[in-house]
């Protein structure tokens, strides 16, 4: 019956890709499909990734074994009639122990595969020689020691086999040479396809296990590269919470050291601030109630001028306070003239200087000029000063100068005054919050300085204090020359 092309063609309309796939399938694509199948055979999530490999090596070296013996076998059936039927199935036992290994590697029994393989292929291959035939496998020998280094993981399994392996090649190749049926002799051709197999397999497991290895160690390479990169961003991100963690500590540090210098502080200005307030209203309440003479009236006024004063004093530096503590980064820097700053608070203390009748020193230096925030120095200037006057005796001395070199000004205030000991200034470079009275009793919170620590900080400066009781204070800083 003849099928006419278009026949064929709507047949082939009707099939769908995969069917067409499954039904023509080329030799090759068959064959790797086939080996693919047979690498795989007792595959198992279980296993690492090298014992993967090494489950295909064995698997495959297995399949080529019996489908070699078999060949090998039907050739000498089909091809010569010197060597018994009986013979030639002789040969083929070697092969049934590939058969046993596939199956034991199918129900995941590995070790006892591999401890079949390496006691009974040996065995039964010697076997075959003292039957009387010569096939031309005794370079199989050598395979299996080869083979029983890679797979076996026993040392004493590995040992035996390899010792079992080379006894036997030596006994039956050296020692024993007269064979019933040598092979060499009956078929010489077969005999050399036989040594070229055996050759063939030593090279190709060979080759098996180094592939295998050097793709294990690409892989290895790959996962090492992989870890490697998430160790670093383990790293980096362990880095970054580390300074978050730290940052997180200053910031609690900072935090507690400004609530407890808080409290102090509003413990201070609760206290401080009742006496100026409660002398003026006694003052004025007695104004308005009494009929005080002018004489009584007079000699007050000094006592609540003074205490306004401080508490003028106290005002000033506590809004400021607030205003670092509400701007914290807020710093305006510009090129100004140190020389004139000075010379400018020195005019605002100048009645303070005159009630102590203190002389002060300072010979005005003018287009000295540094990079600062104006403000804030004219304030640390303005406390240093009042701070020099405060511990200074009546009829005392203050010398404020500026001092240049090459990248810094340095500016001074030196007073003959009453002086600290070394815990005060341990105090004032710890930001420790305390108080003492001036030499005409004057009062004060302790804010100037830690004022002028805290400015001086942000225009990247620090104040150098130098002072022994009862010979004077040195205050002191430099700030960055300006072209």
């Amino acid at each position: 019956m003849e099928v006419s092309q278009p026949q064929i063609s709507s047949q082939l309309e009707n099939l769908s890709l995969p069917q067409l796939q499954r039904k023509y399938i080329f030799p090759a694509d068959y064959f790797f499909s086939l080996l693919h199948r047979i690498k795989t055979i007792g595959n198992s999530e279980d296993l690492e990734a090298y014992e993967q490999r090494k489950l295909g090596i064995f698997n495959q070296l297995n399949f080529f074994q019996i489908v070699t013996l078999f060949l090998i076998a039907i050739t000498g059936l089909l091809l010569n009639n010197q060597l018994p039927a009986f013979a030639w199935l002789v040969t083929c036992l070697p092969a049934f122990v590939s058969v046993v290994v596939l199956y034991l590697n199918k129900i995941f029994k590995y070790d006892a595969a591999r401890i079949v393989y390496f006691m009974f292929y040996p065995f039964l291959t010697c076997v075959v020689y003292l039957y009387g035939i010569n096939p031309g496998f005794n370079l199989f020998f050598i395979l299996y020691g080869i083979l029983s280094v890679f797979f076996l993981r026993d040392t004493g399994y590995m040992v035996f086999s390899i010792s079992f392996s080379m006894v036997s090649y030596f006994v039956l190749t050296v020692v024993l040479k007269e064979y019933q049926y040598p092979l060499e002799v009956i078929s010489k051709g077969l005999y050399m396809v036989n040594q070229g197999l055996a050759i063939l397999f030593i090279f190709y497991g060979l080759y098996l296990i180094k592939n295998e290895n050097s793709l294990y160690q690409l892989f290895i390479l790959d996962k090492n590269k992989i870890l490697q990169e998430k160790n670093i961003q383990i790293t980096e991100q362990a880095e970054k919470l580390n300074e978050t963690a730290n940052l997180l500590k200053k910031q609690t540090e900072e935090l507690t050291e400004l609530n407890g210098l808080k409290n102090k502080l509003f413990s201070v200005v609760s206290h401080d601030l009742k006496a100026p307030l409660h002398a003026l209203r006694q003052l004025f309440t007695n104004v308005h109630e009494k009929n005080i003479p002018f004489s009584h009236l007079h000699k007050a006024i000094p006592e609540v001028v003074k205490d306004l004063n401080y508490t003028t004093e106290l005002m000033e530096n506590l809004l400021h306070w607030a205003r670092t503590q509400m701007q914290a980064e807020n710093i305006h820097t510009q090129k100004a003239d140190i020389g004139k700053l000075i010379a400018e608070v020195l005019q605002l203390v100048r009645l303070q200087l005159e009630r102590k009748k203190i002389k002060i020193d300072f010979h005005e230096s003018k287009n000295i000029f540094v990079t600062m925030d104006k403000d804030m120095i004219h304030l640390v200037m303005r406390n240093l000063v009042s701070n020099a006057i405060k511990f200074t005796p009546a009829y005392g001395h203050i010398t404020v100068g500026i001092q240049e070199n090459h990248q810094f000004v340095e500016v001074y205030v030196m007073d003959n005054g009453t002086g600290m000991d070394a815990d005060s200034i341990r105090k004032i470079n710890n930001k420790d919050f305390f108080t003492t009275k001036g030499t005409a009793n004057e009062t004060g919170t302790g804010l100037g300085l830690m004022l002028c620590k805290e400015y001086l900080a942000r225009n990247n400066a620090q104040l150098h204090i130098e002072s022994n009781p009862g010979t004077g204070s040195s205050f002191s800083f430099s700030l960055p020359k300006s072209s």
